[in-house]
């Protein structure tokens, strides 16, 4: 597997570039640390089979299986692991043309996903197909904050957040998507309407903190990550969020070398990373929470599936 490696220190008030984990960890962390490893993934497309080995530049990456047996090794290796997807699971193959996104859903339930939020693509086949087949073949929620269901077959079916314990932590996490209108046809969303993903996700995570008491808030989010326009975008998105410190990306295909940090409205800081597209690379960041100094060192090691 080929691996990056990213590692920062986050206290109170600084932000700390270190060569290593122990390094990091030397700067504050302690006996007493809990470590949550975060797997994730987005814009898988329906790719179930590694990309055929025809020479081109993503020749024999990827597949399910691969993600599978991966999967089940970093969950040998770590103790506290969340596992979540940011969108556009349908749609890339005949396997989604055929069997309507079933075959996804059940491989992503089979991989043990916590969550998974919604992309423009997952309407492909119709809100009523969706809601069908995530009702039938998926044992985990989908996650979105900034969609209003009402009067659709997905009302009630979307959460707007949900809470995971993993160990002595409360992760929050909550999901935001792109404005469907111009992307997907209304006759394939029906009702669905489009809210303010920086409002609502803004409000959701200050009650995942306060209400919820969580130890970290994460953002599902299948905005982009950046345009050349003044569009809402994960980099916008993270400027003017609050209590939210992680988002995970989808939509815009991007391969993030390192996770990009930005600093909220509060001035602080926002991981953002995105893992491309096709399932060829797993995500994966480790947060070592430090109960008693209060502080949080953060390593990203983004693994190729090939």
């Amino acid at each position: 597997m080929r691996r990056r490696t990213f590692i920062r220190q986050i206290g109170a008030t600084t932000v700390l570039v270190g060569s290593g984990l122990q390094q990091a960890l030397a700067l504050g962390m302690d006996s007493t640390t809990t470590t949550l490893s975060i797997l994730h993934t987005n814009d898988w497309h329906s790719r179930i089979d590694p990309f055929p080995e025809d020479g081109s530049r993503n020749a024999g990456s990827g597949g399910a299986l691969r993600r599978a047996l991966l999967l089940e090794r970093l969950r040998q290796e770590l103790e506290h692991v969340l596992l979540l997807d940011s969108g556009d699971i349908f749609q890339g193959t005949p396997y989604f043309n055929f069997y309507g996104g079933e075959i996804e859903l059940k491989l992503m339930s089979a991989m043990g996903y916590d969550a998974a939020t919604l992309g423009n693509h997952d309407f492909d086949g119709g809100i009523e197909s969706l809601a069908t087949q995530t009702q039938l073949h998926a044992n985990f929620p989908f996650i979105n904050c900034n969609y209003e269901f009402a009067n659709t077959p997905l009302e009630g079916r979307v959460l707007p957040y949900q809470v995971f314990i993993r160990g002595p932590l409360r992760i929050g996490v909550l999901g935001v998507g792109i404005e469907l209108a111009g992307l997907v046809g209304q006759k394939l969303t029906g009702e669905t309407q489009y809210l303010d993903p920086v409002a609502n996700a803004n409000k959701t995570a200050l009650l995942l903190k306060e209400e919820e008491k969580c130890d970290l808030v994460i953002c599902l989010s299948h905005l982009g990550y950046q345009y050349r326009e003044e569009k809402i975008s994960d980099v916008i998105f993270a400027a003017q969020s609050k209590n939210i410190d992680v988002i995970l990306g989808g939509h815009t295909h991007t391969f993030l070398d390192h996770p990009v940090v930005i600093h909220n409205r509060n001035d602080q800081p926002v991981l953002i990373n995105q893992v491309g597209w096709a399932g060829i690379l797993l995500g994966r960041i480790d947060i070592a929470f430090s109960r008693q100094k209060g502080k949080r060192c953060i390593t990203c090691n983004n693994e190729w599936i090939s």
